[in-house]
């Protein structure tokens, strides 16, 4: 809680409004089998918030009465939900493209050595994180023995077809500074990371997102405890572009806790700052069964800054070329 309480104040950060909506991001739960350093959610293997059966169907008929694009699903590791097979297997069914956040290292645990068939079958795209093609910086933020374990799920990816050239089933890996810094440029770094990752491990994939560590939950805990809370913010502010405003993901993307709440981003979700009805009560996805939230007000703090730094961050990578 303390690595929230300095950015929950009155910012300067530009109003926003929403546009079209065209991404349901649904956080399954916080169970995860990894406790990375950059975690912005906190989650781990103790964390017992999970999303019901119950929640998954409102999401499910959510996206049937306004027929969404793309269902994002994220953690925790999302695949540890129990009904996680039900709710890719029913969005599928609609035509909704669906999107895996994977830890890479879940394709190996105990009662899920069978996941990637599942995902390959479906044609649920992987976004898979990595932040670095060097084992000891992928260990160092997540763990040891982590980046041997995602080598070996990205060969077993690639062996059933993701990220192949002219193949239908999309992976993308993820890039995550390891400090308070920018990330470097998106497009030449995964030159970089498409020459080192086929030379040493024969692994291909389709992109790589660059995306900027949020200063909130684990990761800005750590910054405060090392008296680099305010530099690094400083550091977001100096480096805003007003060219990133427009395409920011809350302008086409709302995000859904475990229990069905709603919250213009996944970080507002991780700062419990939910989406308001009139009454000032907090939204839930079913209350929104029959509204259309284009034009509404984006609630807005000093980590937004965050999504507009250098050459902007979302869920989908940079925001500049």
């Amino acid at each position: 809680m303390h690595a929230t309480l300095p950015l929950l104040k009155e910012s300067d950060f530009p109003a926003r409004r929403r546009g079209k909506l065209e991404t349901l991001q649904v956080n399954l739960g916080y169970l995860c089998n990894q406790t990375c350093l950059h975690c912005h959610v906190h989650a781990g293997p103790r964390r017992k918030e999970i999303m019901s059966k119950e929640t998954v169907q409102t999401v499910l008929d959510y996206l049937s009465a306004h027929q969404i694009k793309t269902l994002d699903l994220t953690g925790g590791a999302p695949e540890m939900n129990p009904h996680f097979r039900y709710l890719v297997n029913q969005a599928c069914s609609m035509g909704v493209r669906v999107i895996d956040r994977c830890n890479l290292t879940i394709l190996e645990e105990d009662g899920y050595e069978d996941m990637a068939a599942f995902l390959a079958e479906h044609r649920v795209e992987v976004v898979a994180s990595l932040p670095c093609y060097l084992g000891s910086n992928v260990d160092a933020q997540r763990g040891k023995g982590v980046f041997d374990r995602s080598i070996r799920a990205l060969q077993q990816l690639n062996q059933l077809g993701y990220g192949l050239e002219d193949s239908e089933l999309k992976l993308t890996l993820v890039y995550n500074p390891q400090g308070p810094v920018l990330p470097p440029s998106q497009q030449e770094l995964e030159v970089a990371y498409k020459r080192e990752l086929h030379l040493r491990y024969g692994i291909a994939f389709n992109h790589l997102f660059t995306i900027t560590n949020m200063p909130i939950k684990r990761f800005g805990s750590t910054l405060i405890s090392r008296g680099e809370f305010a530099s690094y913010m400083q550091l977001l502010k100096e480096s805003y572009s007003e060219e990133n405003l427009s395409d920011v993901m809350c302008r086409s993307l709302i995000s859904i806790d475990w229990q069905g709440f709603v919250y213009d981003c996944d970080f507002n979700q991780m700062l419990d700052l939910p989406m308001k009805q009139e009454a000032g009560d907090r939204t839930h996805l079913s209350d929104l069964m029959q509204k259309d939230i284009t034009g509404r007000a984006i609630i807005v703090m000093d980590h937004c800054y965050g999504c507009t730094a250098g050459q902007g961050s979302s869920c989908s990578g940079a925001l500049e070329g």
